[in-house]
């Protein structure tokens, strides 16, 4: 009986031990499962898709700075590289956030990339996300910043521009009641005024048509055109200030090419061209004017033999009121807009405007366009087109 009871006893205390034994194994399970989901715990559920619908930038930052998601936005703004913040003003904005818990903003102008000198301007937004991670969010304003920084050049420039034949017409005024008695002197006063008052007429219209073409980056109705036709009406708008100085304009054989686009639009950027280049030459010289297609692109080109210009200057050319030679471009009644216009003109057609140039040896100025898939009709005026230029080389 005693022998029966002792083996009883220890079954008991066996399945007393054994019980425990199994309680506290899947304690500590249970405790390394909470401790693994807090070391490989993911981003928040949502928070992935948030992101990655995000048109901005938006970065998620583990606490040691890892990059754990980020948003299309970030990676072409060069915000984010192999998982890593890689603007430390970004990363000081993170540091900042994890020690404090308050939520900062900071306009920031930051390198666009590793090589250069161009900078992006962001509006950075910085958050905590729970308790673990830290949100980003960055919007681009540096094109916001551009439009202003232009704006402000611009009223500067026109202020300027327009200062001086308004004050050259009040001053003529002034002189015609002077000079009413003599008839010489009124009739070069108001010779001198009339020219002022054209030139202001021509800065007021080229102010307008640039003011035009940036209002909008694409063509609202593009059509087929007959890229001969374009350059044929230049040409013909020309012609009398060519004559004028013997100066030929040399047109290439007809290129049947089409672009699509508006006929206005790039006649203009044309005629400033040709413009451009007769102001350029010297008397009884040479302006050719050629189209090519090459490589699915049809180009433009116009070629003077004037004083070309200095290589320093080249990148300034298209911008607004800028003048190689303020003297004589003032003399020749010159407003500084027409490269400018050429230039937005031609960006409006997916193109681009190119130039090269050498002083003593003169400019070619080429425009590059899209060639159109479709072709005009037959009827198009490709006819009057090898009539106008047919007796040129």
């Amino acid at each position: 009986m005693d022998s029966t009871w002792l083996v009883l006893l220890s079954l008991a205390l066996g399945l007393v031990v054994g019980a425990g034994f199994v309680a506290i194994l899947h304690v500590a399970a249970r405790r390394g499962e909470q401790a693994a989901d807090v070391v490989n715990s993911g981003v928040p559920d949502g928070v992935d898709q948030i992101i990655d619908a995000l048109g901005s930038a938006g970065i998620v930052v583990d606490p040691s700075n890892n990059v754990m998601k980020a948003s299309p936005g970030a990676h072409s703004l060069g915000l984010v590289w192999n998982d890593t913040l890689v603007q430390p003003e970004l990363a000081e904005l993170v540091d900042t956030v994890r020690r404090s818990g308050e939520s900062i903003s900071r306009d920031l102008v930051i390198p666009r990339g590793p090589f250069g000198d161009a900078s992006i301007h962001l509006h950075a937004r910085v958050a905590r996300l729970g308790s673990r991670y830290i949100l980003l969010l960055a919007e681009d304003h540096t094109e916001s910043v551009r439009l202003d920084e232009v704006r402000r050049d611009f009223i500067a420039n026109i202020s300027h521009e327009l200062k001086t034949p308004i004050g050259a017409v009040g001053l003529l005024a002034e002189a015609l009641q002077s000079a009413a008695d003599d008839a010489e002197q009124v009739r070069r006063f108001g010779e001198r005024l009339s020219q002022e008052s054209q030139r202001l007429a021509r800065i007021t219209q080229d102010i307008i048509e640039l003011s035009r073409l940036q209002s909008s980056t694409s063509l609202a109705n593009p059509t087929p055109l007959a890229i001969d036709d374009v350059v044929v009406a230049a040409v013909n708008q020309n012609r009398v200030a060519a004559d004028a100085r013997a100066i030929e304009l040399a047109v290439g054989g007809s290129s049947r090419a089409h672009v699509y686009g508006v006929e206005s639009m790039l006649v203009t950027a044309v005629d400033n061209l040709i413009s451009n280049a007769l102001q350029h030459s010297p008397e009884r010289s040479r302006v050719g004017i050629g189209v090519k297609v090459a490589d699915g692109a049809v180009e433009i080109a116009i070629t003077d033999q004037g004083e070309g210009i200095p290589e320093a200057e080249l990148d300034r050319i298209f911008e607004r009121f800028y003048r190689v030679d303020q003297a004589r471009s003032r003399s020749t009644g010159g407003t500084g807009l027409g490269l400018a216009i050429v230039k937005h003109a031609v960006q409006n057609h997916g193109g681009e405007v190119r130039v090269w140039s050498q002083p003593g040896r003169g400019s070619t100025f080429t425009i590059r366009l899209p060639e159109a898939s479709t072709q005009l009709p037959a009827a198009s005026a490709n006819g009057a087109v090898r009539a106008s230029i047919g007796d040129t080389p």
